[in-house]
């Protein structure tokens, strides 16, 4: 059955045809590209509302649909679609959060399930069989929630064990 197969291009992503239609944020995370003494894992490569969307038909006449994403690269990056968030500012009043912050939520909450391995491959390398980030968030929730990371976690915790003493 591989003779009637067509190669779909590496820069379209297959989604579901709920997301075709959504107007969530594209969030493209992208992980073992950071080298050096850093402490994330994954970095956000992008994020935005605009999509293009693709459709395509196979023998059958079944549709398909796919996201168009220059420079996507399966090995290193993953595509989260994420609806907009809000945060309290200090008035109490909800801000919405632009998508390199939702990016960086969503990044923050995956971290644990990166997969280790070198900043590079061999250019024979066949596409992976498992992807890079190996947790998913669970699609059956309705809402997730994560916690702010902190900017300065050891004076976070040096404010603590002065207010305990």
């Amino acid at each position: 059955m591989g003779v009637f197969r067509q190669a779909v291009p590496r820069h379209l992503i297959p989604i579901h045809p709920d997301n075709a239609a959504s107007k969530d944020w594209i969030i493209l995370l992208e992980a073992g590209t950071i080298v050096g003494p850093s402490t994330e894992k994954l970095r956000v490569a992008r994020a935005t509302l605009e999509r293009k969307v693709v459709k395509r038909y196979d023998m059958f006449l079944r549709v398909a649909y796919f996201l168009v994403v220059d420079d996507y690269d399966p090995r290193i990056h993953a595509v989260y679609f994420c609806p907009q968030l809000y945060k309290h500012d200090s008035d109490k009043n909800l801000v919405p959060l632009h998508g390199e912050e939702i990016g960086r939520l969503i990044a923050h909450a995956l971290e644990k399930g990166i997969k280790e391995g070198p900043p590079w491959y061999e250019p024979s390398a066949k596409l992976p069989d498992a992807p890079i980030i190996r947790t998913s968030l669970e699609p059956e929730l309705d809402s997730l929630v994560v916690e702010m990371p902190t900017r300065n976690a050891a004076a976070s915790k040096t404010t603590q064990v002065q207010k305990s003493a």
